[in-house]
Formats: structure tokens, C-alpha cells, sequence
């Protein structure tokens, strides 16, 4: 399976950062590679941002993926986005300042829902969790 992942925020090498973190993982070596720009649809606003290919399949190699992508968005100290797009279209956006404020189990939902095959349900809410305890505070999901 190939997930595009496109990096936006504050600095220009956020792409090449995240890069290099999923390259010192050694079930990743390989696996990630740089990708054409991803141009932002009409109807969103922001400009075009660097992207990086990931070819996955599932289980652990997609679960060390999301684990990795959650952990250095926990270690920015800027502000940092990243969208994952799945092959199907489902997008899911994961911003950095709010990972840094998910407890532990809060975390470890992500990483499962980020790790998943199926599409994720939407996700839009601020709190930390919704009601049935997805990390909505860190992810938003649509399908394109």
C-alpha cells in the first residue's frame, strides 16, 4: 500500500526531518522515499507542500510507521501538520501541538488509528478524545 505524506508548518525542512527520523527506524529503511509536492485542493487554503511516498503493508510495518510519525510530531518543538493520504483517499491530518498534549492511552489510539487499514470515522473534535475514545483532539479524517 502507498501513503503519500505531505509535512506543512513552521520551517522549511519539516519534510527532510521526518524523513530522516522514519529512516532510523529499521523496519522503514526503504520504505520512504521523497514524493512530488502535494498541491493543496482549491477549496482548502495553504499552499503546496513537500511530500514523502511510504509503501506499507499492513500490520507491523504500517504500526511502526504511525508509531514513528507520532513520535517525532511529539518532538517538534514548532508547529508541525502532517496529512497522510491512503490509497483510497482517506486523509488523515495529525497536527504536532496537539499530539503533545495526548496521554499515553490517547497516543496509542492514534498510532492504531494512523496504523489501520480501514478508513477512520471523522474526527473533527478538540477535546482530547471523542466518545468512543478516538484521539480526535489530534486527528482529523475525511476521505477525498
Amino acid at each position: 500500500m502507498r501513503f503519500t505524506v505531505a509535512v506543512r508548518g513552521d520551517g522549511a525542512d519539516g519534510v527532510l526531518e521526518l524523513r530522516r527520523w522514519l529512516a532510523a527506524e529499521p523496519e522503514l529503511r526503504g520504505r520512504v522515499r521523497s514524493g512530488q509536492p502535494v498541491v493543496r485542493r482549491r477549496d482548502v487554503m495553504g499552499t503546496a507542500s513537500d511530500a514523502l511516498t511510504a509503501v506499507l503493508e499492513p500490520g507491523g510495518v504500517a504500526t511502526v510507521f504511525a508509531g514513528a510519525l507520532v513520535a517525532w510530531l511529539h518532538s517538534r518543538r514548532s508547529n508541525q501538520t502532517v496529512t497522510v493520504t491512503r490509497p483510497d483517499g482517506t486523509e488523515i491530518t495529525v497536527s504536532s501541538t496537539r499530539v503533545r498534549s495526548l496521554d499515553a492511552a490517547s497516543v496509542a489510539e492514534l498510532v492504531r488509528q494512523l496504523a489501520a487499514t480501514d478508513p477512520p470515522g471523522d474526527c473533527d473534535s478538540d477535546s482530547g478524545t471523542d466518545a468512543e475514545g478516538d484521539p480526535g483532539g489530534a486527528m482529523t479524517g475525511r476521505t477525498a
